[in-house]
């Protein structure tokens, strides 16, 4: 099926434009409601490591291949990835999460916190500087740095006001985002186990979303 999703995303990067879509949507729609099953494998599998992804559906936790072009000055109208976002709230959740994103050449596994707003940034990076060794102890660990070998994002050049500017740890404090990536060549969503090691790598991030989502409960009131 991946195979099939790969070639499928080679071909729409090459005639990304309306005619070709309409042409393929019958080979589109059944290529989606695979990667719904794998995705759903995919949370069945979590939930046993992290139960509050239990009950999770698929659907929720994917992403629309239409592009919002209102914005953009890139006017293509599809986007040539699939992906999916598992975590309690689906797609749109804020909280730190498993990330999945198929896209020949540029697949990768994905977890943590990506672009949150002002606040909860700033209450991140406060709760991270409270218990700052502990945090860099989970992203440092050997096993973590292997597969998620850094902190993804964009980040500030000088230390954000109200940290001090001399800290070690300035490298975790300055980013604008607190997720990591591992990227993945093509052929390793064509092996019969990459499920399995795609989990393997998730289990990894469950510490690390633990960690931060405490920060965002309390940011959203639930906790």
């Amino acid at each position: 099926m991946n195979e099939q999703i790969l070639s499928f995303l080679r071909e729409l990067g090459a005639h990304n434009n309306r005619e070709w879509f309409l042409e393929n949507k019958p080979r589109y729609d059944a290529l989606r409601e695979g990667f719904i099953d794998e995705v759903q494998a995919l949370i069945n599998r979590i939930a046993l490591f992290d139960p509050e992804v239990a009950g999770l559906e698929a659907r929720d936790c994917l992403f629309r291949i239409y592009r919002d072009i209102r914005f953009s000055p890139d006017k293509t109208p599809y986007k040539t990835h699939f992906a999916a976002y598992i975590a309690r709230g689906g797609r749109k959740s804020e909280r730190g999460g498993y990330y999945l994103h198929l896209e020949p050449g540029h697949s990768l596994l994905s977890g943590g916190v990506w672009c949150p707003p002002p606040a909860l940034l700033k209450k991140l990076r406060q709760d991270i500087y409270d218990q700052i060794e502990e945090f860099a102890a989970i992203i440092e660990a050997p096993a973590f740095k292997r597969v998620f070998p850094a902190l993804d994002g964009e980040t500030l050049k000088r230390m954000p006001a109200g940290f001090p500017a001399d800290s070690p740890y300035g490298y975790i404090l300055r980013h604008k985002d607190f997720c990591v990536s591992s990227l993945k060549p093509d052929a390793f969503f064509r092996e019969d186990d990459w499920m399995e090691r795609a989990v393997a790598d998730f289990r990894l991030l469950l510490p690390f979303n633990r960690f931060l989502n405490y920060t965002v409960d309390e940011y959203l009131g639930l906790v």
